[in-house]
């Protein structure tokens, strides 16, 4: 398979996985789990799967003194970024919380354009404007309402934490497997949020019923398993900053978890807002080989299909 393909293949799977995380953390906030025992059993679970896959892979565990140090870095990054996510869940609609987390991928592209002098091309200029028009739509309330401020400064915490991650596994030294790194990566931020835990006072929380279980599986699997070990193929492949604005497809998946799950309304703002978030993936998937021709009629089916959902809405 192509590398280019292989990535963006792998950036769309690592955003959609990463977007099911309100699925396991909301069923098991209502049943009185705390969000930093909800990432105990998110991270160790998922260790104890990444272990058994190497061992059947029959890959080596063993890591040098300079990797276990840049290991422990991210893994400190990656805690910390799942532990203010999680915890703004309990401040704002998993919906919101998870469309703020995207400002993420500016920080990528500014960090990128200062430290390491990466080009800001056109084409990935009108992706980011276009996904902050779409975020922007998503994140205004029915009703106006203003939202939670310590929930802002929790999300933008955990986005800047996130780009600071992606950032060091692109430009890292590291010559491993995704899954030996995701491996070592989770039992570091394990560590984080023990570490968070015992600080502001609390204990791990025990899952009692199958279905807690179940979810807490699900939230080892998919949003962090498999998010992850596609995300570190896709930095590798396509780099920090397309895997970054791939990652628009993460608060749509979040949306629908949403709507469908949750009960919350799917309303035109949305539908519009998911179209652009839609359209900017889609011009940085086509790249340069993406005429400016075929621009025109890609923009000009977007505002097609924004009126007839428009319509279908009144």
């Amino acid at each position: 398979m192509n590398v280019k393909l292989r990535g963006t293949l792998c950036g769309v799977g690592a955003a959609v996985f990463y977007g099911t995380n309100p699925l396991g953390a909301m069923n098991l906030y209502q049943d009185g789990i705390s969000a930093n025992s909800t990432l105990f059993y998110r991270f160790g679970l998922a260790i104890v799967m990444l272990g058994v896959m190497m061992l059947v892979q029959r890959k080596k565990f063993g890591v040098t003194r300079s990797e276990l140090l840049l290991l422990a870095i991210l893994g400190m990054f990656m805690g910390s970024s799942s532990a203010s996510l999680f915890i703004s869940f309990n401040y704002m609609d998993v919906g919101i919380a998870s469309t703020l987390l995207f400002v993420y991928p500016v920080m990528v592209a500014v960090i990128m354009a200062l430290l390491f002098k990466e080009k800001v091309t056109p084409t990935t200029a009108v992706s980011i404007m276009l996904a902050f028009g779409g975020i922007a739509l998503l994140n205004q309330s029915p009703d106006g309402s203003s939202l939670s401020t310590l929930g802002v400064l929790l999300v933008m915490a955990s986005s800047l934490t996130y780009a600071v991650y992606i950032v060091v596994v692109n430009k890292s030294k590291l010559r491993m497997s995704s899954v030996k790194l995701t491996f070592y990566v989770l039992i570091f931020g394990l560590m984080t949020i023990l570490g968070y835990t015992f600080a502001m006072g609390e204990t791990v929380q025990l899952l009692t019923t199958p279905h807690q279980w179940l979810y807490a599986a699900q939230l080892a699997l998919m949003p962090t398993v498999l998010s992850l070990v596609l995300m570190a193929i896709a930095v590798k492949d396509i780099g920090s900053t397309p895997t970054a604005i791939l990652g628009a497809l993460e608060p749509i998946t979040a949306v629908a978890i949403g709507c469908f799950c949750f009960g919350e309304s799917f309303t035109t703002r949305l539908a519009v807002g998911i179209a652009l978030i839609l359209t900017a993936v889609l011009l940085i998937i086509g790249g340069k080989q993406m005429s400016p021709q075929r621009m025109t009629v890609a923009f000009t089916r977007l505002g097609r299909m924004i009126v007839k959902t428009w319509r279908w809405k009144s």
